[in-house]
């Protein structure tokens, strides 16, 4: 099947901005966009804060950027960009594909999402999608979104104490570590438990690190 890719509206360049820590992802991504037409490579950056300040300066059409960043993740990066220039267009480019990892990037203001995997003409596609102000996901992620329910969506006590399990920490040490008594502990981690629809600590640790839910970006 033919991918559609909406026309130009003018002869002009999309334009992009790439954040990526890992060099060779960086260098790829550089050299796809110098070789293909109709693409022009503003600026590159390597942690969040530079990709907040390269876009503010370079204001370019689109940024292609990573989540698992230095200086506080692709996340915050698309928060502040978004919370100055309230129309950019984002593309997260990511290795995670879990449905909270999704949720959050396109609830932080990201136009579309791409797993690195991704091919040659999916990548093109999706820029030259958002940069006509339209949507993407990559292929199944529509799928985990649409699976992902509400109800069972853990709280923001709930998720500390499944990071400190998934570290390995015992009933006594978390409680020790959040100042809370260890019959609380214990409530929270049948809580959790039940949402997540394991049966022990290690399996809810296994499906939250898929899932996203103890990702720190």
């Amino acid at each position: 099947m033919t991918m559609y890719l909406p026309p130009l509206e003018d002869a002009r360049p999309i334009t992009l901005l790439i954040a990526d820590d890992h060099p060779l992802i960086l260098a790829g991504l550089a050299a796809l966009i110098r070789a293909e037409p109709g693409l022009q490579l503003a600026g590159e950056a390597v942690d969040a804060p530079t990709a907040v300040a390269q876009y503010m300066r370079l204001r370019p059409d689109v940024m292609l950027i990573d989540l698992n960043m230095p200086g506080g993740g692709g996340i915050d990066a698309i928060r502040q960009v978004r919370a100055l220039v309230p129309d950019a267009r984002i593309v997260i480019l990511s290795a995670y594909d879990g449905d909270e990892d999704v949720h959050r990037g396109l609830q932080a203001g990201a136009s579309a999402y791409l797993l690195k995997q991704s091919g040659l003409d999916e990548v093109l596609q999706c820029v030259r999608l958002v940069a006509a102000n339209r949507r993407y996901l990559a292929p199944g992620l529509a799928e985990k979104l649409a699976q992902r329910v509400e109800a069972n969506r853990l709280s923001p006590r709930e998720l500390q104490i499944l990071a400190h399990l998934a570290a390995g920490m015992s009933n006594k040490v978390i409680a020790r570590t959040e100042n809370i008594g260890v019959g609380t502990v214990k409530y929270h981690v049948n809580n959790i438990l039940s949402k997540l629809n394991v049966s022990c600590r290690t399996e809810a640790a296994c499906v939250a690190a898929r899932r996203g839910l103890i990702h720190t970006y």
